[in-house]
């Protein structure tokens, strides 16, 4: 049976990253699907995407961020996250920031959706609690399974017309509380496993108030402390 990793919203978190990709190894992961939003905010941009090229066999999305970085005019007009945007393409290089600006918005792969916010945005998404604009979310899509991030929030239930809406988390910065990285497992049988892996998440917050100094280093160091959107 092979058993796909699906790591979504990594943010330059490469100790969060090393945690879940030894528990996946031990859960019994043979592949992965990397769902967007690699590098901004973190306090090891390069360093997470040139970890994350070493898995095998791995299908990438693009993200928001992605997308930002190698677009910062697209982004919010705000001092957050433009120095954000700056310490990123300046840790990247440009080599990287292309490449990662010009990946698939989803994928498809045996009947299940992957996308960084929904079908149809990558920074509108779905919600814990079923939400009415989630037909329209949905867009255009058949699939039996959706599979998204955006909002480091890890659930699972039905959506509209029965689809199976399904967030793993994020790696980087979860914000449901839980300051254990998060990422989900999916089976050949289609059942969706959530874990949650341990790691030192004080001491990425402490490392990237010392790597960077933009506006966004103690908004975002906060955020990895605490895993909540507020704690900034």
């Amino acid at each position: 049976m092979s058993v796909t990793a699906l790591l979504y919203d990594v943010h330059g978190n490469l100790p969060a990253l090393e945690a879940v990709l030894v528990d996946a190894r031990a859960a019994g992961a043979t592949r992965y699907v990397l769902g967007g939003d690699y590098a901004m905010f973190g306090p090891w941009p390069r360093e997470t995407v040139e970890r994350l090229r070493e898995l095998e066999p791995a299908q990438w999305i693009r993200g928001n961020v992605d997308r930002w970085t190698a677009n910062p005019a697209d982004a919010p007009d705000d001092p957050l996250p433009q120095s954000a945007i700056a310490a990123c393409r300046d840790a990247l290089g440009d080599e990287l920031v292309e490449e990662l600006g010009v990946l698939p918005e989803q994928l498809v792969v045996d009947g299940v959706r992957y996308c960084h916010g929904s079908p149809v945005s990558d920074v509108r998404s779905f919600l814990p609690e079923p939400a009415p604009d989630e037909p329209e979310l949905l867009g255009d899509a058949s699939e039996r399974m959706i599979v998204f991030g955006h909002t480091h929030l890890p659930f699972e239930r039905e959506g509209p017309g029965a689809v199976l809406l399904v967030n793993p988390g994020s790696v980087g910065i979860p914000l449901d509380g839980d300051t254990r990285a998060a990422y989900a497992l999916l089976r050949d049988d289609g059942s969706i496993e959530h874990r949650r892996a341990e790691y030192d998440a004080q001491a990425s917050a402490a490392a990237l108030r010392e790597r960077f100094s933009g506006e966004f280093a103690e908004v975002i160091a906060r955020r990895i402390e605490c895993a909540r959107l507020g704690a900034g």
